[in-house]
């Protein structure tokens, strides 16, 4: 779908390139119009994200140790914890700076755990998620530190934990304290998947590339547009069909199908269906909409129903990708 344009009802390019939003401004002119990064409006609509209301509503509330609430792990309060701000800033397009270069070092720091090589919301390997891990190393690979020694050790230790284990997770249970009623999670699978879409081919481990093919193997055996994955809750989560900004640990249609496109499934027969439920979005200007955002956070990212930059940005960044 190289000329994806020709698939829209209208041509977003000119609202998602307004100056008002420069985050979305600078990931269109990189990422849908192929700029170089030394274009002059390149460089000036990044220069603009740090001083951006959703970048600056973040790094106001940062302690100037680099956490944000509390000292500590960083998971809760969820979506007001460090780990949480470093992918809300990541996905912002935020460019590193003192204060998020203190904000890295506290997550690497105090969310890191040794003796599991993984991060962890707890104190103990019981909050080694799979989710978790794939969120970080896809914040801090897009911030820079992709050659750090914990996040290349970190991405190494969730192949190999995904070897073993599959997506497992403790949270998609009937019962937490039993392992052997722990299900694979289909959002574990799209948030590491992606991660390891960050690590170009030639540096993937042998673990990380049969990951990947597990994490396929996994969003395959349903329909993406059915998601009836096995859960302990023993329902479909609503948000599968919901898509938003930002997702933090949950993830939606669209996601699913970027995370496969993005490692080379975009020309999978089995995705089909799936970006035919991503087009019907669309409205008659070729815009999405904010169907689904998060409470609690330090910024806002929008009004549910209205137009989304963010989430529009997500199509269309899909849509150049597949063939």
């Amino acid at each position: 779908m190289s000329d994806w344009r020709q698939h829209l009802k209208g041509d977003p390019i000119p609202w998602l390139l307004e100056e008002a939003n420069p985050s979305a401004r600078y990931l269109t002119l990189r990422e849908l119009l192929d700029r170089p990064p030394d274009d002059s409006e390149v460089i000036a609509a990044r220069e603009a994200i740090m001083t951006s209301e959703p970048v600056r509503d973040i790094l106001e509330a940062q302690y100037p140790q680099g956490y944000w609430v509390k000292p500590g792990r960083g998971y809760s309060p969820k979506y007001r914890g460090s780990v949480w701000q470093l992918m809300f800033l990541a996905d912002l397009g935020a460019t590193p700076n003192d204060a998020i270069g203190r904000a890295c070092r506290s997550v690497l720091h105090n969310s890191f755990l040794p003796e599991e090589g993984l991060f962890s919301a707890t104190k103990g390997g019981t909050g080694t998620i799979v989710c978790l891990n794939g969120n970080l190393l896809q914040a801090f690979i897009r911030l820079g530190y992709r050659d750090d020694p914990t996040v290349q050790r970190v991405a190494q230790t969730l192949a190999e934990m995904i070897g073993r284990e599959g997506f497992t997770c403790r949270a998609n249970s009937a019962s937490r304290a039993r392992r052997e009623t722990w299900l694979p999670c289909a959002w574990g699978a799209i948030k590491a998947m992606k991660a390891f879409a960050l690590i170009p081919v030639q540096q993937r481990s042998v673990a990380m590339t049969e990951a990947v093919r597990r994490g396929a193997d996994l969003l395959f055996s349903r329909d993406l547009t059915v998601a009836d994955y096995p859960s302990g809750n023993r329902r479909i989560s609503p948000l599968w069909f919901k898509f938003g900004f930002p997702l933090a640990y949950s993830s939606d249609v669209l996601d699913a199908v970027d995370a496969l496109a993005r490692l080379g499934y975009g020309d999978d027969q089995r995705l089909r269906g799936a970006i035919q439920f991503v087009m019907a979005k669309q409205d008659e200007h070729g815009r999405w909409p904010l169907e689904h955002t998060l409470e609690g956070t330090w910024t806002k990212f929008g009004e549910k129903g209205d137009p989304s930059k963010w989430v529009t940005l997500r199509a269309l960044r899909l849509l150049s990708k597949l063939p």
